[in-house]
């Protein structure tokens, strides 16, 4: 197993635009050449865009210029996340959310999760309209997405 490492943060209100953080869908019979280009530039669009998926191990679909470290080992990853998150940390919207007890609470419970397979998504307001998201990953395979494709990275 190898555990891929993804962050953004950007506008809060850009992360709430769902429909451009999810795969898009086949297109329905009887489908046109028009159609199959349209869906071709959707999933183009999708793999390129740093905006984080809903769903954690779709990350895997994404083009691999996105992934920010690969780990092979879960503390390794889980390391990365903690320094993640002290650096961001004194920007979080709640003190409460920047509370070190919280946050090394966080990189055990990702560091354990990995150990067991798991994907780990975290994400934070930060200043007033950002906001911070960090993932990792595992592949070859993925438990919650075992036929997606392993990112080279």
């Amino acid at each position: 197993m190898h555990i891929h490492a993804y962050s953004w943060l950007g506008e809060k209100e850009l992360f709430d635009r769902d429909a451009l953080r999810r795969p898009p869908d086949r297109p329905r019979p009887p489908v046109t050449p028009e159609d199959q280009e349209h869906h071709r530039q959707q999933v183009d669009a999708f793999r390129r865009s740093e905006l984080p998926p809903t769903e954690t191990a779709h990350w895997l679909l994404k083009t691999p210029g996105l992934i920010r470290e690969t780990f092979e080992e879960p503390k390794d990853a889980a390391a990365w996340l903690g320094g993640q998150l002290t650096e961001h940390a004194p920007g979080f919207h709640s003190q409460q959310q920047a509370d070190t007890a919280r946050l090394s609470r966080l990189v055990a419970t990702a560091a354990d999760t990995l150990t067991h397979g798991g994907d780990v998504s975290v994400g934070f307001y930060v200043g007033r309209t950002s906001f911070l998201s960090l993932a990792l990953v595992p592949c070859s395979p993925n438990r919650s997405a075992p036929g997606a494709p392993c990112p080279q990275g």
